[in-house]
């Protein structure tokens, strides 16, 4: 039986959880970063373009006849061409009056030589600009010459789309991946875990001995701890053990040697009333001795049955032995031990359980049943391993069968029978641990039936 373990969560899965969320913002980051970066790129590209463009329409401007003159080529505007088909726009402006181009265009208020890009509006779409600007001499003096040019974005949101596209996929195949090695990675962890688990559920109910098998370095304590425990336990239970032995000869030996002199007592008396004491004092012993001895062999019972330990078993040899051991007590009853058996039995059990179980039901059918009768053992496989032992007492009480296997419960007709009320509960533990079913009840022609099925 395996006790109730509180859980919560599962370690796998949070393992699994925690690599694949990092795994998730590794990714955002990584999306984010390289489409930052390409859009960086992709705008340098661009601003170079219109940089060229601007560069040779500005180098083209002269002073003809004390008047600025541009002529620049075809090719100053044709370079920037983009499959988006972008519009452009420009402005020439001399001293801060347009000479040419679009006047709506924006330009820097400040018109320092050199190049200045900026991000303007035209006709609802926005658009790039480079500006540039020289100075010129004339006769009259210096003049300045400015030029910008102006190019929409199409071209540029297309290929940063294309970017966006690409980086996504290169960002969920690197998910993809991270979530299976985190997988990989929370299992193999737990495995760890799992291969201890195995360890020791293989092990035997009574190996209590430390784990040796190499573990990583953080479930040290967790071993140590297991094995320091195990250590205390196997200790506890041998002491356990001992005690019941040592106990079991303490009591019985002291009581064996007070009805011996109390019989031996009881052989030299005459008087009446003391021959009623002593016979008093005789089934008193009789009782404790029974008492004590049930007492021990229920404290054995739930010990091994925490710690069975199975091996096969033949039912019908264990009961043939047991009738012959027992035999002896039923002729001094005139009673006589019949065992039938029906086929082979066998079952993984512990056998010295087992024969205590049997011989508790034996021993009280023997109790109850009168004298010049048979009580009848039978054991067979019938969809199972099954041992019914029936006599000709009186029966059970049906107002009582369901309670009768419960700890020191006796019938109400026991008459001056011996008894502590452990036999059946002994039984019933014993059934219990090998996953039978003792069943009580009442034989049609008068006497009890006990059934044991497994």
């Amino acid at each position: 039986m395996t006790a109730e373990v509180n859980a919560r969560g599962s370690l796998r899965t949070r393992l699994a959880l925690i690599l694949t969320g990092g795994a998730a913002v590794l990714a955002v980051i990584l999306y984010v970063a390289v489409r930052a970066l390409s859009a960086q790129i992709a705008q340098q590209g661009q601003d170079n373009v219109l940089a060229a463009s601007m560069s040779s329409i500005l180098d083209s401007a002269v002073i003809r006849d004390g008047q600025v003159s541009l002529d620049f080529p075809y090719s100053s505007l044709s370079m920037l061409t983009t499959d988006a088909d972008d519009r452009v726009f420009y402005a020439i402006r001399e001293d801060g009056q347009l000479l040419s181009g679009y006047g709506d265009l924006e330009v820097p208020d400040a018109m320092p030589e050199g190049q200045i890009f900026t991000t303007s509006v035209m006709g609802g779409d926005p658009v790039r600009v480079a500006t540039g600007a020289r100075r010129l001499i004339a006769a009259d003096g210096q003049r300045t010459v400015s030029v910008s040019v102006a190019q929409t974005q199409d071209a540029l949101s297309n290929t940063l789309n294309g970017i966006s596209r690409n980086v996504a996929v290169l960002g969920l195949g690197f998910f993809a991946l991270a979530t299976a090695l985190a997988t990989w990675a929370a299992s193999d962890t737990s495995a760890q875990l799992r291969r201890l688990t195995t360890s020791v559920t293989r092990r035997g109910p009574q190996d209590l001995s430390p784990v040796a098998r190499p573990v990583p370095s953080e479930m040290v304590p967790l071993v140590g701890s297991l094995n320091t425990f195990m250590s205390r336990l196997d200790h506890t239970l041998t002491q356990s053990e001992d005690f019941i032995a040592e106990a079991a000869h303490r009591i019985r030996t002291p009581l064996a040697t007070v009805r011996s002199h109390a019989e031996a007592t009881l052989q030299r008396v005459d008087r009446p009333d003391n021959r009623t004491a002593l016979l008093s004092m005789v089934r008193a012993i009789d009782e404790s001795s029974r008492a004590a001895g049930q007492l021990l062999d229920h404290a054995m019972v739930t010990f091994r049955a925490e710690n069975l330990e199975r091996v096969e078993v033949d039912i019908a040899a264990l009961l043939a032995e047991l009738v012959q051991r027992m035999t002896p007590i039923a002729d001094m009853k005139d009673i006589r031990l019949e065992l039938r058996a029906s086929g082979s039995a066998h079952l993984l059990g512990d056998p010295i359980l087992l024969q205590n179980a049997f011989r508790n039901l034996i021993d009280n059918a023997l109790k109850y049943a009168p004298a010049e009768t048979v009580v009848e053992i039978e054991v067979g496989d019938n969809s199972g391993v099954f041992v019914s032992v029936l006599d000709n007492g009186p029966g059970f009480d049906l107002d009582e069968i369901e309670t009768l296997s419960g700890r020191f419960v006796r019938g109400r007709d026991t008459g001056n029978k011996v008894g502590s009320g452990l036999g059946l509960t002994i039984a019933q533990a014993v059934t219990e641990a090998h996953g039978g079913q003792m069943t009580l009840g009442n034989r049609e022609g008068g006497g009890a039936c006990a059934l044991v099925q497994f």
